[in-house]
């Protein structure tokens, strides 16, 4: 990943005894110095967190009071991301003897065991506030307020992603603020409990074992972390999943026209989107115009602009279309190739976009169009090449894919071919035939052999699979027929809906007649074409314990999951 930002608890991350040391400080200011953030998340009242740590100014932010104020040290400016603690719930405690009690701008403070009075007193004011423990301190919160919404009020002011940011902590309170960045750390004297949710544990304690990480950073970018975050591309035989890194890894999908690699390269697409990482998709002739919630650059009247380009890569939630059509063909390359350095200028400072997706690649990076060293760095990553002919494409891009996924016809050769030009040695293969909805992927670099598996669909092509096969009609060929034990029944079900409708009318005896058969899962995988609901209804049919009714419900559940539409779309 690119780390952009640290984000470090006080009280037994960066501190112990409630000072910094100052080796741990001088890691801080080189951290600072190579260009990145660090952001510092606390669950101190702030006015005490400024007395014992008057380095706060090397911060971009602090978040205070467990997420419920920003402080913004280079203007002293603070917000409140809490409401005020309530008066009578300050009132009520102090009545109880509660002592320490430390009201802030939104917290409530004391410590152990005083969070039974707490739980008590909210209670019995009815209100939604929690109670939140750092180790023997005890802090009482408003409702949706933690470290993690505290963490992305900093992030959305420095326009940063959490993508881009390491967490590290070590106690209970810390545990939002760990899921809410991309690679989660904890301490050495942590608790077990977050270390056993952490990615990395330091061999250090406390601001030792922070002032590790941040040499791990600036040493090289943490490049030996394995990938917390991928991105489901389909299915393998018996149904473990095929996916790629959310960052890094570049990936390259060849095939034929109408093969199927528009279908890919959206469902790749939809997925990262929905998970907040910022993508740029170089669209020359205007296939991803409508991706969804996408800032499209460029129609048929108008050729994007770099600059605007790279204004809205600014917002760290802005996913961008660079659309070519407006362009005259032949200037279509030489824009791009102007574009690509800038786009990497941006992510060395943003980390951002995650990722680059090139359509029509053999055009926009052919051989003859060989980009410069400045202009192909070989340490660029996250690039997504889409291409009909990898043979068309450009040497320097092909070196560096390290995943490779060919459609179409005859795919081992395409995939030879991309060996041959990235100087990949490549493994004997027979001729592999695809069904529909079918691709082969290599991992170029892992010494394993090509895998055929099943492509996970995108949203639109899910919006229209769940219409034809819930509620549309599949020809007899195709649909489902309850016949029972004797073969007496002749119930025919032309698509989900009916056949859930079926399966809870029909007798016992057919129902488990065609479970033990295991017929609902074949169908489901053959004429159905979901090999994720066949395999979840053969998990169901594999259970000979459960009774007609248990494994009905099941299986009208698993179906339910997967094609309930939304009321606009559907009625199931």
């Amino acid at each position: 990943m690119h780390v952009i930002a640290v984000a470090a608890d006080y009280d037994g991350t960066l501190a112990e005894g409630g000072k910094v040391s100052p080796s741990t400080v001088s890691a801080i200011e080189r951290l600072i110095a190579s260009g990145r953030a660090f952001i510092l998340v606390t669950g101190r009242i702030l006015s005490d967190l400024l007395a014992v740590f008057p380095e706060a100014g090397l911060c971009s932010a602090v978040v205070a009071e467990n997420g419920a104020v920003l402080y913004r040290p280079a203007t002293r400016e603070r917000m409140r991301l809490g409401s005020p603690p309530p008066e009578p719930l300050v009132r009520a405690l102090a009545d109880k003897g509660v002592q320490p009690l430390d009201v802030g701008e939104s917290i409530i403070a004391t410590v152990r065991p005083h969070e039974i009075t707490a739980l008590e007193a909210i209670r019995d004011l009815g209100l939604e506030h929690h109670v939140v423990f750092n180790r023997e301190s005890v802090m009482v919160l408003p409702p949706g307020v933690d470290k993690a919404t505290g963490l992305r009020a900093a992030l959305a002011e420095l326009r940063l992603s959490p993508h881009n940011v390491v967490a590290v902590g070590d106690s209970e309170n810390d545990h939002a603020l760990l899921q809410a960045g991309e690679w989660a750390v904890a301490v050495a004297n942590a608790v077990p409990t977050l270390k056993d949710i952490a990615d990395q544990v330091t061999a250090a304690s406390a601001g030792a074992g922070t002032a590790e990480l941040i040499h791990e950073v600036l040493r090289d970018d943490l490049a030996a972390a394995p990938a917390r975050h991928r991105i489901e591309m389909g299915q393998a035989a018996g149904g473990s999943s095929v996916s790629i890194p959310a960052q890094g890894e570049n990936l390259l999908i060849a095939g034929s026209s109408g093969s199927g690699k528009s279908t890919l390269a959206v469902g790749i697409l939809e997925r990262l989107a929905q998970r907040g990482y910022q993508l740029c998709v170089i669209d020359p002739e205007g296939d991803y115009e409508s991706f969804a919630g996408a800032i499209v650059f460029g129609n048929a009247q108008r050729a994007p602009t770099v600059p605007e380009i790279l204004s809205a890569l600014e917002r760290p939630d802005a996913q961008i279309v660079v659309n070519l059509v407006g362009m005259p063909l032949q200037d279509r390359p030489a824009f791009f190739l102007g574009l690509l350095p800038r786009l990497q200028e941006w992510r060395a400072r943003t980390g951002r976009p995650h990722r680059i997706l090139v359509d029509e690649t053999h055009h926009l990076l052919s051989p003859d169009r060989q980009p410069a060293p400045t202009v192909w760095a070989p340490q660029l990553t996250g690039m997504i090449f889409v291409t009909v002919h990898p043979d068309s494409v450009a040497p320097s891009a092909l070196r560096a894919v390290t995943v490779a996924v060919a459609l179409g016809e005859r795919p081992e050769r395409t995939l030879r071919t991309f060996a041959e030009r990235a100087e990949l040695p490549f493994p004997h293969t027979a001729p592999v035939a695809l069904d529909a909805g079918e691709a082969v992927i290599w991992r170029a670099r892992s010494g394993e052999p090509p895998t055929v598996f099943r492509m996970a669909p995108s949203e639109g092509d899910r919006r229209r699979h769940r219409r034809k096969y819930a509620e549309g009609e599949l020809p007899p060929d195709r649909s489902f027929y309850f016949r029972g034990p004797d073969g007496l029944l002749n119930l025919r079900a032309q698509n989900l809906m009916l056949f859930r409708q079926l399966a809870a009318g029909v007798d016992d005896a057919t129902w488990l007649h065609h479970l033990r058969q295991g017929d609902y899962a074949r169908w489901m995988e053959q004429a159905i074409k979901d090999p994720w609901l066949a395999e979840a209804v053969r998990r169901i049919e594999g259970q000979g314990s459960l009774s007609a009714d248990e494994s009905r419900r099941l299986v009208a559940q698993a179906i339910e999951e997967r094609y309930t539409l939304p009321a606009s779309e559907s009625t199931i």
